[in-house]
C-alpha cells in the first residue's frame, strides 16, 4: 500500500473497524446465519456502520485539531499533522455519511433509526460530552451499545437484555482501559489537553475497571444460564463459553494495568495473540452451540 493509501486508512481509522462487528452479534445469537435476507441485512448494517463511524472520526479530528497537535500520539493522524487540509476531510465525511444512510435502506428502517441515533450520540460526544466527567466514558460505551441494537433492528430480532446490559459493561471497561492508558501517557499534562482528564486519576479508574469488568462477566453468566436463553436457543450450553470470557478480560485488566496498554483496544485485538484467540474460539464455541 502506498503512502496515500496508509495515510487514508489512518484518517478513516480503518483498524477501529472491528468495533463495528457487534453489528453482527445478533446475527450470531439469533441463530439466523444462512439465511440469506438476514446475512444481506446484516453486512449491509455493519458496512453501513463502518463507513458512518469513519465519517464521526474525520469530525472528531477536525473538531480537536489543536489539541490534537499538542497530544504525544494524536500529532501523527493526517489532520494534526497537516498531511490532509480540512476541506476534502469535510467533504470526504459527507460522502461517507451519503453512502452509510444508503446501506441503511437496505438494512431497513429500524436500522436507520438506530444509525442516526448514534451519529447523534458521537457528534454530541464531540462537541460536547467529551468534556463532562464519567459521562465521555459512557457515551462511547453507548456507542457500542448501539451497534448491538442496531443489528438486532436489521434484521427483525429481539436481542437479549441481559446481552444489551453485558453490552455494556464490556465497552465500559474496554473504555476506561483506554482512559487510563491516556492518563498514563499525559501524565500532569492530562488537564492541559483536554480539562475533564483532570478528574480522573489512575487508581479511580482502576477502581471503576474491577467494577465494570465484573458487572460484565455476572451479566454474560446470567444471560448464559437463563431459562428464556436456553429455551430459545434450543441448548443449555452456552455457560461453556465462559472460560473464553474470563481469561478475554482477566488477560486485558492485565495489560491495562501491568503493561500500560490499553490506548487501543481494537489494534489489542488485533495485535495481542491471546486475546485474538481468546475471541475466536469464544465465537467458534458459540457457533458450534448454537448451530450443530
Amino acid at each position: 500500500m502506498g503512502g496515500a493509501g496508509k495515510m487514508m486508512v489512518r484518517l478513516l481509522r480503518v483498524y477501529q473497524w472491528p468495533k463495528n462487528l457487534l453489528v453482527l452479534l445478533p446475527l450470531l445469537f439469533a441463530q439466523e446465519m444462512g439465511d440469506l435476507r438476514a446475512d444481506l441485512r446484516a453486512f449491509a448494517a455493519f458496512a453501513a456502520f463502518c463507513l458512518a463511524s469513519s465519517a464521526t472520526y474525520i469530525i472528531n479530528d477536525l473538531r480537536d485539531l489543536e489539541q490534537d497537535r499538542q497530544h504525544p500520539e494524536k500529532q501523527f493522524r493526517p489532520l494534526a499533522s497537516g498531511q490532509i487540509s480540512p476541506a476534502p476531510a469535510v467533504l470526504l465525511s459527507l460522502l461517507l455519511l451519503g453512502c452509510a444512510v444508503l446501506l441503511g435502506i437496505v438494512a431497513g428502517k429500524g436500522f436507520l433509526v438506530a444509525l442516526a441515533l448514534y451519529l447523534a450520540l458521537t457528534l454530541s460526544y464531540s462537541f460536547l460530552l467529551k468534556h463532562v466527567f464519567l459521562v465521555d466514558v459512557l457515551a462511547v460505551s453507548l456507542g457500542f451499545v448501539l451497534r448491538a441494537m442496531a443489528g438486532a433492528l436489521a434484521i427483525d430480532v429481539t436481542f437479549s437484555n441481559w446481552l444489551v446490559v453485558c453490552t455494556l459493561f464490556l465497552a465500559l471497561f474496554l473504555s476506561l482501559g483506554k482512559r487510563r492508558h491516556e492518563i498514563f501517557l499525559l501524565e500532569r499534562d492530562a488537564g492541559a489537553h483536554r480539562a475533564v482528564l483532570e478528574h480522573y486519576t489512575i487508581g479511580y479508574i482502576d477502581q471503576l475497571l474491577l467494577l465494570v469488568g465484573g458487572g460484565a462477566l455476572i451479566t454474560y453468566t446470567i444471560y448464559t444460564c437463563s431459562p428464556e436463553v436456553v429455551d430459545r436457543v434450543g441448548s443449555d450450553k452456552m455457560y461453556m463459553t465462559l472460560p473464553f470470557v474470563v481469561y478475554g478480560l482477566a488477560r486485558y485488566l492485565w495489560l491495562v494495568r501491568e503493561k500500560e496498554a490499553g490506548g487501543d483496544p481494537s489494534g489489542m485485538l488485533l495485535s495481542d495473540l491471546p486475546i485474538a484467540v481468546s475471541v475466536a474460539l469464544w465465537v467458534m464455541a458459540c457457533a458450534a452451540i448454537l448451530y450443530f
